[in-house]
């Protein structure tokens, strides 16, 4: 621990001196890597020296190595300016890539692995966009069509099953969650921290469904990508504990535990268009293919029930019905609210919703009945389906107001922060080191904790110590 400390001293000491923080800083997470770990350092080093626009330190983060690993990443620290260490008591790549970050005085905050398996040239494409605040997150993506990838048929299956999963049960939209490749703005990396629980692999997976969930902007680049034949990922294990995580994440999703809606006010973006929601484009698509199944129902419950109960009273009949069954597959396919949460109280707001339906529908019947009583069957359906149409209409804005606190495509409101009272949360200055400050600012406050990226600490959870 005494060498990890000493090279956070002179670190502190070179930033004492007038040395800036950086725009980028890259996490490396190693364990047991003495073999390789020089070689990779020396070529990332290279490449940043060698035309890269941004400033750049590289962080070596050791997780508890029992081999030589922790001296040699020492020894580069000493030999080389743009390198620092830390080191942690414990493994787990998501475990040291919170300690890096929450610590980090960078702008721009990213990791890979130490077999640089994807190409470097990939890296700029990456973090531009963070930098210039037009995303908030990049990823590698290594199943992009036109992605270059040499690894063995076991990997390719397992990596595309997963990613599946995650779509099937995460909903989730982003194509490769486990390349080793990925960058993340400050600001948003310390807002999102403190919600993940896992310390490990799945680490990655659930800062994109998190980030993806507050309406942030996820920018992929597709990647070059070599498998690493000697990779010590288990990956039997390695895929338990991912499923295991994707229920728990599902869980706490459908049941509300995790603070979205929050997430989305303070770093969600604003609504492109003044008026159109974040989000409210496909709540219409969804909505109109629920829709249109309710209205295939409604005509047959109709029909079947016309002909024995009356027009006024099969109407009724089949609106409620369908109302009933609308509101619950519009509740979960078109707002995306799970779980048994207010259930209830939705279905009661639906029903209010239904009464106009009701309304329009039933006064369309009596109009019809009163200026043509012997109106066939085929024109009384005609007539509803029109007045459905307007009632379907209302019923969309009537379901927003019922669903205005759902999850995946609530409306979005900029949050204004101490150090930003203007809102400018994702302007294209944040290359500028006094906004970096304020943004870590606003951090330290909102957490309760003032913490700077060079001073020794270590931490009680992990036992990191730079």
């Amino acid at each position: 621990m005494t060498e990890t400390v000493a090279t956070a001293d002179a670190a502190a000491h070179s930033s004492a001196a007038g040395d800036r923080a950086p725009v980028l800083d890259i996490v490396i997470p190693v364990y047991n890597e003495e073999a390789g770990l020089g070689a990779c350092v020396r070529r990332l080093d290279e490449y940043l020296r060698g035309g890269f626009p941004f400033s750049a330190r590289i962080t070596i983060a050791d997780n508890a190595s029992t081999d030589d690993t922790l001296r040699i990443a020492h020894d580069l620290a000493a030999s080389m300016p743009g390198v620092r260490v830390m080191h942690l008591d414990a493994k787990g790549r998501g475990r040291a890539l919170r300690a890096v970050w929450e610590l980090s005085d960078a702008q721009v905050l990213a990791y890979m692995d130490v077999d640089l398996s994807t190409d470097l040239d990939a890296l700029l494409p990456l973090v531009a966009p963070l930098v210039s605040g037009h995303s908030d997150l990049a990823i590698g993506t290594r199943l992009d069509a036109s992605s270059r990838v040499v690894r063995g048929p076991k990997r390719e299956i397992i990596s595309r099953c997963y990613n599946l999963i995650l779509k099937a049960a995460l909903r989730a939209h982003f194509s490769d969650a486990q390349c080793g490749f990925k960058a993340i703005r400050a600001q948003v990396a310390h807002r999102l921290l403190p919600l993940i629980e896992d310390g490990e692999w799945f680490f990655d997976t659930e800062l994109l469904v998190l980030a993806e969930r507050a309406g942030l902007r996820i920018h992929e680049v597709p990647v070059d990508w070599i498998d690493d034949p000697d990779s010590r990922v288990d990956i039997v294990d390695t895929a338990r504990k991912d499923l295991r995580g994707v229920w728990r994440l599902a869980r706490a999703i459908s049941t509300g535990a995790l603070p979205l809606e929050e997430l989305r006010a303070a770093i969600g973006r604003e609504p492109l268009v003044p008026g159109v929601p974040l989000g409210m484009v496909g709540q219409v698509v969804r909505f109109a293919l629920v829709g249109v199944g309710s209205t295939l129902a409604y005509i047959l419950l109709y029909l079947l029930l016309q002909p024995i109960a009356g027009a006024q009273a099969a109407n009724f009949l089949a609106l409620l019905l369908t109302a009933v069954a609308n509101t619950a597959a519009n509740r979960a396919f078109t707002f995306g609210v799970r779980g048994s949460t207010r259930v209830l109280t939705h279905q009661f707001q639906g029903l209010l919703v239904f009464c106009f339906g009701l309304l329009v529908t039933s006064g369309s019947l009596f109009a019809l009945h009163r200026w043509a009583a012997d109106a066939p069957v085929f024109v009384e359906l005609g007539v509803l389906v029109s007045a459905n149409l307007v009632a379907t209409i209302a019923r969309f804005v009537g379901l927003r107001w019922v669903f205005r606190d759902a999850g995946g495509d609530g409306m979005v409101r900029r949050h204004h922060t101490p150090s930003d009272p203007a809102g400018r949360a994702h302007s294209g200055d944040s290359a500028d080191p006094s906004h970096t400050a304020d943004l870590l600012g606003f951090h330290d406050h909102a957490r309760g904790a003032a913490r700077t990226a060079d001073t020794p600490r270590t931490d009680d959870k992990s036992g990191a110590a730079w």
